[in-house]
């Protein structure tokens, strides 16, 4: 190529007349952020962008939550909280953005099953429990393990299986109750059932709707008590309208309105930004 001009000289001035036009070209081409996939992030959102009926549900979202860690979602109605939770389970795909879950799953490229047995779980506000069975067959039905028909009618516990149900049972403060049909339990104890059927299925990103609604304070308190426990081993998001509730959570709290970020920190912070009064504190 240089072969082409009388000297290098006369070379480097041509790439040089150039240089503006390559420069642009690779300015538009380039992502806005560079991905960094630390080892310890465990969902990873960014520039999400969802549109219903010319509605923008999500605009140009950007979350990051990390491994281990217990991350309040807040808004008022409309926010996008919901939405958010749609995308990040395959329920909804959005127009434009990037999805990761951990450092090598692609959420945009996998159906909502793919994602679920990835480990990515989903309680919703009104539990939806078994209740004709007993606490303990609903926590056996949502084990991780070969469902077809004629693996599930010879199955049999082995003694690690029902190890691991006496484990989540504890945890979920139900090993009293393990004899129990679901439908006897109160509004509480059936979220908990829950939450511990999501830790059957091996989920290791929980997604919690509204936890403490329709709750006494007793079971409010053992709520939090619980999700505290949960963040030790698993990635916990709490969407949730208590303030009280998620000031006890002792954790970061990620405000979203009109589909994107407001504002993130402590409880102290939030509440005491004034944006966050206004759009939401305050009403």
């Amino acid at each position: 190529m240089i072969s082409l001009f009388n000297s290098r000289e006369e070379y480097v001035k041509a790439l040089e007349g150039r240089g503006d036009k390559l420069r642009s070209f690779f300015e538009k081409s380039a992502p806005t952020r560079e991905i960094d996939f630390h080892k310890d992030m465990a969902l990873y959102l960014e520039d999400i962008t969802v549109s219903f009926d010319g509605f923008k549900a999500i605009d140009s979202l950007n979350l990051y939550i990390k491994k281990n860690e217990l991350r309040c979602i807040i808004g008022p109605n409309g926010a996008g909280k919901t939405t958010m939770m749609d995308i990040v389970t395959g329920k909804t795909r959005p127009d434009y953005g990037t999805a990761w879950f951990g450092q090598n799953f692609d959420l945009l490229a996998h159906s909502e099953d793919e994602i679920a047995r990835a480990g990515i779980g989903r309680k919703f506000q009104k539990p939806t429990v078994f209740e004709k069975l007993t606490v303990f067959d609903n926590l056996e039905l949502a084990m991780d393990s070969d469902k077809r028909v004629f693996p599930t009618l010879g199955a049999s516990l082995n003694s690690d299986e029902n190890y691991s149900i006496e484990v989540v049972l504890d945890k979920i403060n139900l090993s009293s109750s393990s004899k129990k049909l679901a439908g006897s339990l109160s509004h509480g104890q059936k979220q908990w059932l829950e939450i511990g059927m999501l830790l059957m299925q091996n989920s290791q990103l929980l997604l919690i709707d509204e936890p403490a609604a329709g709750m006494t304070h007793q079971e409010i308190d053992k709520t939090a008590e619980l999700l505290q426990l949960l963040r030790k081993e698993h990635t916990v998001i709490v969407v949730e309208h208590d303030m009280d509730f998620v000031r006890s959570l002792d954790s970061d709290v990620t405000v979203l309105h009109q589909g994107s970020v407001l504002a993130e920190g402590t409880m102290d912070k939030i509440q005491n930004d004034p944006k966050v009064v206004e759009v939401y504190l305050g009403e």
